[in-house]
């Protein structure tokens, strides 16, 4: 299942081209620790674009944990957005991945974009948004970002970018020899990750925001991040709530030695002579890790200082932040095979062959064909099933919530046969204004799922427990209820939802990602 994850974590909403700043206005500065800022007023949104939240990650820098970023004399004007970081084209496949246009890229992509309300007499909720991209691509600054929607309701956005690809998350033995005793190693972006939410503790309150109420999220691979962020304890008091969107919590994280072969392999791949000293690596340009295959997963490592457990066997010591949570998953993730070609034959392997059986069992007619079946596989194995099995882990402590998001805009229907990997974005987001044509087009329906979900991570922001508007009461999990909300055409609870499914694929699935045999 560890290449199932370096492919299923991909997130299309991360691709897009990051949107222009438009400015209006002058909002007042705000004193930051490094600084004075200026950004802009766009309607009822004051927005900052490209603070820096940390040094840039270049030279001696490269592959080290962030540094602070350097303080700065007079304003900064914070009005554009920052570069993203250097990435890697997305293998072609026809689909809006492989067309998606990004704009420039620096190594210095340590930058951060706050959307706060023009109006408020008391401290804000906070959302910070963690973008997806399968830890190899995207940024905080895709159109569909855009926090105006969060800010006209009362609550101030955060998105930000982390170090990507072999930049990101890479080990190497000459690494692992330079580094201290117990320095963190190999989980660069995550270690980005913190920085930010350290530097929202320490600057928010600046913006209008409240850092004791931080609700951190994220889609995809920034879903994996989100569960990633709750196993550390160095993130205890920097988040209170968490919103995890189609996150694998059964990912084969791999160890640091492991990590460190396929660093070895990667380098070659990119043309790097063997025995080069880390000074040589940090001198070569971004562009030499930047290009990947489809083969080469990334994301985060158990380095044995920094990350210690992965995030299941996490999650079943119990060595996690407690704090609220909602999880969930789309009704079609398994659309990602088409987008990265992947066969049905790979699919299938994964499952041993006893829990292979039982899965066409339990599926039955619902998926007659290998085909059918690897679709199902793929979204259930990454994706739905882990999911209920964090909500039922969570459960025991603060409040957990389960959904499943089944709804697709009424104009893209005859194309879709469920809502596909990240197609739940612009809705949480109400951001469909990043696609002119969709949003001219919405109907009435549409308008009210952007209105339900957009509202429940609103008030789950707010409150702690989310409340959807049009929809009806979203129980908080219970293991032997197991009720999920489905965002459909009719929002509605839903009890044992796909139950035998989800039991085979814990039995069969699982036990690996604990680091044990499968279960018969």
């Amino acid at each position: 299942m560890r290449s199932l994850l370096a492919i299923s974590i991909l997130s299309f909403a991360g691709l897009v081209l990051p949107a222009c700043a438009q400015n209006q206005a002058r909002p007042e500065l705000v004193k930051t620790a490094q600084g004075e800022v200026r950004g802009t007023v766009e309607d009822d949104a004051k927005v900052y674009r490209g603070i820096p939240f940390a040094a840039a990650p270049v030279a001696s820098l490269r592959w080290k944990p962030p540094q602070p970023a350097a303080p700065w004399r007079g304003v900064r004007q914070v009005a554009e957005f920052g570069p993203s970081c250097p990435q890697g084209r997305i293998p072609a496949s026809g689909g809006r991945e492989a067309n998606a246009i990004r704009g420039a890229s620096s190594e210095d992509c340590l930058t951060l974009n706050i959307w706060a309300p023009v109006r408020s007499n008391k401290p804000l909720p906070v959302m910070v948004w963690i973008h997806g991209g399968a830890h190899r691509v995207g940024s905080g600054s895709a159109p569909f970002y855009d926090g105006s929607a969060f800010a006209r309701d009362g609550v101030i956005l955060v998105t930000f970018n982390y170090r990507l690809g072999l930049l990101g998350y890479f080990a190497h033995p000459a690494l692992t020899a330079e580094a201290a005793a117990n320095a963190p190693l190999a989980n660069y972006g995550t270690m980005d990750q913190l920085a930010a939410l350290r530097w929202v503790q320490a600057n928010i309150a600046a913006f209008g925001g409240d850092p004791k109420n931080v609700t951190v999220f994220g889609e995809s691979a920034g879903g994996v991040a989100t569960l990633s962020l709750l196993t550390l304890p160095e993130a205890k008091g920097l988040f209170q709530k968490a919103i995890v969107e189609s996150g694998d919590g059964w990912n084969m994280t791999p160890s640091l030695a492991e990590a460190e072969r396929t660093g070895v392999a990667a380098l070659a791949a990119a043309g790097v002579k063997p025995g080069a000293t880390v000074e040589e690596l940090r001198a070569l340009p971004p562009e030499t890790f930047a290009s990947f295959k489809s083969g080469v997963g990334f994301g985060p490592i158990v380095d044995g200082r920094f990350l210690r457990q992965s995030t299941a066997q996490a999650f079943e010591a119990g060595n996690v932040i407690d704090v609220s949570l909602i999880i969930g998953f789309n009704s079609d993730e398994g659309s990602l095979m088409e987008s990265f070609q992947m066969g049905s034959s790979a699919m299938l392997s994964s499952v041993p062959g006893a829990g292979l059986a039982a899965l066409r069992a339990a599926y039955g007619e619902r998926a007659p064909t290998d085909e059918a079946l690897a679709r199902r596989l793929f979204a259930d194995g990454a994706f739905s099933a882990p999911a209920r099995w964090i909500a039922g882990k969570s459960a025991g402590g603060a409040p957990s919530w389960l959904y499943r998001f089944d709804y697709v805009a009424e104009r893209m229907r005859a194309q879709r046969s469920g809502a596909r990997h990240g197609g739940e974005i612009p809705f949480v987001f109400d951001s469909w204004s990043a696609i002119p044509a969709i949003a001219q087009a919405l109907t009435p329906e549409d308008k009210k799922m952007v209105s339900t979900i957009h509202g429940c991570w609103v008030s789950f922001a707010k409150t702690g427990t989310p409340v959807c508007p049009g929809a009806p009461a979203w129980p908080a999990y219970a293991p032997a209820a197991g009720t999920l909300l489905d965002f459909a055409a009719t929002t509605t609870p839903r009890t044992g939802f796909d139950k035998p499914i989800y039991d085979v694929l814990e039995r069969a699935l699982l036990p690996r990602a604990l680091g044990a045999a499968p279960r018969r």
